[in-house]
């Protein structure tokens, strides 16, 4: 039988959900303004008449940014950045957490100093700069002249989720391991059939945060790629942003839908995919957070 609550405790549930609830809708709002200022025509827009619901629907935001083939292939090289840069992230990070969670591994404890260490005292963005300068030489030197790699292979490396994916190759019991070994499993073996399917859900975890961080890399592909068609969408977005806010540029616009809300469906279709692929992680984040954030 459920216990009855009191009082004190009906009145915590209370306030907890109606917080919950206006954080929730809070998070939510903008999301549904841009959706709204998208679609909604242009004199609604310029005079803040969209509150919540779109007013005077029309699609043509939507349809010029379409027909736009910059706007294709920065998405193309979003997803190009995100998907091997995401796929390299995790080779080195599950890696690196794999052999720092080893207690036979030779100077661990300096190792495992040096990587919270760098979390401590970041060298800074100039040195960091010219690191990624003398790596694109190295690059261009063996051939590969796409920025694109620089940004998939220079920045594939995160202290934070080596960390998260340590701690949980450590709560793997060690007789798993043992039993593998006394079977013929070589190292990889190990990891590939053992270490990697028992901690699914940090891996999980840390690939969305990858992922999320190569989709929404702005900076360093600002800085780093010069080539127009090497930009990824973030980029776009920004240069777009520029462009329809400078008056010299929107000079004679007469088109049905405002500036803004060309603005508005960059960001709603930049957003979209990752809405889409949340849901089914979702399920392995809180679990994957506890597992690879909890040192027993």
């Amino acid at each position: 039988m459920k216990r009855k609550l009191e009082i004190t405790e009906l009145i915590f549930k209370i306030i907890s959900y109606t917080l919950l609830t206006i954080f929730a809708l809070a998070c939510l709002y903008p999301f549904v303004y841009a959706v709204s200022a998208s679609i909604s025509g242009r004199s609604q827009v310029e005079y803040n008449e969209i509150i919540l619901l779109p007013k005077n629907v029309q699609f043509e935001a939507f349809s010029m940014m379409f027909k736009n083939n910059m706007f294709w292939t920065s998405y193309s090289n979003t997803l190009f950045i995100t998907l091997y840069g995401t796929l390299w992230a995790m080779f080195t990070a599950i890696l690196g957490g794999y052999a720092l969670s080893k207690k036979r591994l030779l100077f661990r404890k300096f190792f495992n100093f040096f990587l919270v260490f760098t979390m401590w005292f970041s060298a800074g963005i100039v040195p960091q700069y010219l690191n990624y300068l003398a790596t694109r030489k190295v690059f261009n030197s063996i051939g590969i002249m796409d920025d694109k790699w620089l940004v998939v292979i220079a920045m594939g490396m995160a202290a934070m989720n080596i960390i998260l994916l340590r701690n949980a190759f450590e709560g793997v019991p060690s007789e798993v391991e043992e039993a593998a070994i006394v079977d013929g499993a070589t190292e990889m073996q190990v990891l590939s059939t053992v270490y990697i399917p028992m901690s699914k859900s940090t891996i999980a975890t840390v690939a969305l945060f990858f992922a999320i961080s190569r989709w929404n890399g702005y900076f360093w592909a600002r800085q780093m790629m010069s080539n127009p068609n090497e930009h990824p969408l973030q980029v776009f977005i920004r240069l777009q942003l520029e462009k329809y806010t400078d008056p010299e540029q929107v000079t004679g616009w007469n088109e049905v839908f405002a500036t803004d809300s060309a603005i508005y469906a960059l960001i709603v279709c930049s957003i979209v995919p990752i809405l889409i692929i949340y849901p089914f992680i979702q399920k392995y984040f809180a679990k994957g957070v506890n597992v690879g954030g909890v040192k027993e």
